[in-house]
C-alpha cells in the first residue's frame, strides 16, 4: 500500500541547509501564527492515491506548507491553486486552511521537487538532486497516474532530470519549460519502462505570478481543463 509518509522521508535531513531551515522558521514563527504549532518537517504528497493528475510544485513555503504539513495549505499560492480545482471539480472545497480540515482531491495528486521549505523559496540543484528520490517515490506509486502537471521551470527541469537518471534521451533544449505545452515521451525508447508519463507545463502559483497578471486565472483553467482531457477525468 502506498505510504505517502514514509518514516525515512520524515526524519530525513540529506539537506542540512534545509532542514535548519524549516527548523528554525518553525521555531521563530510569523507573528500572526505564534501560536500555532508548525510541522518544520519534510511534507508529504497529498490527494487521491488513485489520481490520474499528479501536479509537481516546488517547495514548500516558509509559513505555508512548512507550517500546515500539507502541500499548498496555508499560504497565497495554495489560495489559488485549490480554488481552481475546487472549480475544476478536483477539490471538495475551494479553500485549503489546515491538514485536518477534511480537505478531499479527486484524481488528483500533489507533490513537489523539494520537500523541504528553502531560504527564498529557492533550493539549491545540489539539494533538488538530493530530493529527486521522494520525487520519484511519490510518481512510481500512483499506479494510476496519466499525466503530470508541472507548476514551473524548476519542477519541469526536475520531472526530466527524473527521466534522463533512468536513461530516457530528453533534455531542457528538447523539451522546454513553456506555459500550457504538453510534452510527449512515447516513442523514446525506455519510456513504458522508466513511466514517461506526458508532462503538461503551467506558471507556478506564486502570488508573485498571479498578483502581476502573469498567471490568471482563466489560463490556470485552461492548464487543469488540458490535464483532465489528457488523464481521461470527467
Amino acid at each position: 500500500m502506498f505510504d505517502p509518509y514514509p518514516s525515512d522521508l520524515a526524519g530525513c535531513r540529506r539537506c542540512p541547509r534545509l532542514a535548519a531551515h524549516r527548523e528554525a522558521v518553525a521555531v521563530k514563527k510569523r507573528r500572526a501564527y505564534r501560536d500555532q504549532e508548525y510541522w518544520g518537517a519534510p511534507v508529504p504528497g497529498f490527494g487521491d492515491p488513485a489520481a490520474r493528475i499528479v501536479i509537481v510544485g516546488l517547495a514548500p513555503g516558509a509559513h505555508g506548507s512548512n507550517r500546515t504539513g500539507r502541500m499548498f495549505t496555508g499560504d497565497g499560492s495554495g489560495t489559488f491553486l485549490y480554488a481552481a480545482l475546487h472549480r475544476a471539480g478536483l477539490a471538495s472545497a475551494p479553500v485549503s486552511r489546515s491538514r485536518d480540515d477534511g480537505m478531499r482531491l479527486r484524481d488528483v495528486w500533489i507533490t513537489a521537487a523539494a520537500r523541504c521549505a528553502p531560504p527564498g523559496n529557492r533550493p539549491t540543484p545540489a539539494e533538488l538532486v538530493a530530493c529527486r528520490g521522494w520525487l520519484a517515490h511519490d510518481l512510481d506509486a500512483l499506479r494510476e497516474a496519466s499525466v503530470l502537471l508541472a507548476l514551473g521551470g524548476v519542477a519541469h527541469a526536475s520531472v526530466l532530470r527524473l527521466l534522463q537518471q533512468r536513461g530516457l534521451s530528453v533534455t531542457l533544449a528538447r523539451h522546454p519549460f513553456v506555459h500550457g505545452a504538453l510534452h510527449r515521451f512515447e516513442g523514446l525508447p525506455g519510456a513504458e519502462q522508466a513511466r514517461a508519463l506526458p508532462l503538461l507545463d503551467a506558471y507556478h502559483v506564486s502570488l508573485q505570478n498571479t498578483n502581476t497578471g502573469r498567471l490568471s486565472a482563466a489560463m490556470f483553467d485552461e492548464v487543469l481543463a488540458a490535464a483532465k482531457r489528457e488523464a481521461g477525468v470527467p
